[in-house]
Order: structure tokens, then sequence, then C-alpha cells
């Protein structure tokens, strides 16, 4: 090789090294947490309040926004007015590339009350790495 194209290849290296690929995604962008709900044991959305003793479920969108498939957890804490943790549940799987999946906990309050739920994706429960930002339902039982 010239040795004039070894300095351009030396060159085109530091360059191609030194930035990012265009398409790496950081890791609170590969998984787009939304359309986060509660629903009745028949999938339907919950319009009215929720009563003691009745089981809900916590239901939210996530979408893989990598082309290539990713390990996920789905975690949903539930908290009370006092900021005590009442429930934690999770689920985990794998997500396709570029493919949308509807998760979904269950919950049975045992008491009246005002309640956050509290959504996370992530990586795994070790490392506890998100993949997406988290988000929050508030929850009324009556």
């Amino acid at each position: 090789m010239p040795k004039k194209y070894k300095g351009m290849l030396g060159i085109f290296l530091i360059f191609f090294l030194s930035f990012p690929s265009i398409s790496a995604t950081s890791d609170l962008e590969r998984v787009t947490i939304s359309d986060s709900s509660l629903k009745n044991d028949f999938s339907s959305p919950i319009v009215d309040n929720i009563n003691t003793y009745q089981q809900i479920q916590i239901s939210t969108d996530i979408k893989n926004n990598q082309e290539k498939s990713q390990d996920f957890v789905y975690l949903v804490q539930i908290k009370d007015s006092k900021d005590a943790v009442v429930s934690l549940g999770w689920i985990s799987g794998e997500l396709a590339p570029e493919h949308t999946l509807n998760p979904s906990l269950s919950w049975t309050p045992n008491e009246a009350g005002e309640f956050t739920a509290e959504i996370f994706v992530w990586e795994d429960l070790k490392s506890m790495v998100a993949l997406g930002e988290n988000t929050t339902l508030q929850i009324h039982v009556s």
C-alpha cells in the first residue's frame, strides 16, 4: 500500500472510531414505555373507582427500539400515600427487534386510599440498568 494511503487510512480509522454510530441508542432509549393503564380481569380499561379486594391489572406498552432482541424485566412497585411500598412484582422476557409488547401485572388492594404505581423496564434485576424512562400511575381505591 502506498504511504499516502496508509496515512489516509489512519485518519479514517481515528475519525470512525472517535464518533459513536448514529444508529446507536443510549440505555434509556433502548425501550419506549407508553400507554400505561389500569385494566380489569377482562383486560378492559377501568373507568370507575377501584374497590378494595378488586383485582386489577397494571398494563404498559413497551417497544424495543433496537434492531436486535432485548432481554427485559417489567417491574411494578406500588406505594401508598406515605410512600411505603405495599406491592412489588415483576416479569421477565425478551423483546424481539422493533417489537411492541403489552405486559401486565395484577394487584389486589386490601385497603382504601391513594396509591402510586411506579413502572420500570430494566435489563435485568441484578444490574438494574433502565432500558427506558420509568412512568407512574395514580390509583384511587375506595
